[in-house]
């Protein structure tokens, strides 16, 4: 998944990484972080995480790497345990 951390601003720390759905469906767990939807109740944020309140922009990854709202692919990290299935994807 594509994950932006937009505590900061429109354009946060981003990253493609794999996201645990719990058991409802209802939260989502990435490295010790833990999502809930904001169900459109923010700007352009569409996931909280719990412990901090931050807003988040969670989504899958584009085919064409345009994830970020701005700048595409700029500055996107990728975590080393999805990186072959991501370059597979957007191959």
């Amino acid at each position: 998944m594509y994950i932006e951390n937009k505590a900061d601003g429109l354009d946060g720390p981003a990253v493609i990484g794999r996201v645990y759905f719990s058991k409802s469906g209802k939260t989502l767990y990435y490295r010790g972080l833990r999502f809930q939807s904001l169900k459109g109740t923010a700007y352009k944020a569409n996931y909280f995480e719990m412990a901090s309140g931050d807003h988040y922009w969670i989504s899958g990854p584009r085919k064409d790497r345009q994830d970020r709202l701005y700048d595409g692919h700029l500055d996107v990290r990728i975590d080393e345990d999805v990186r072959e299935e991501y370059l597979q994807l957007i191959g």
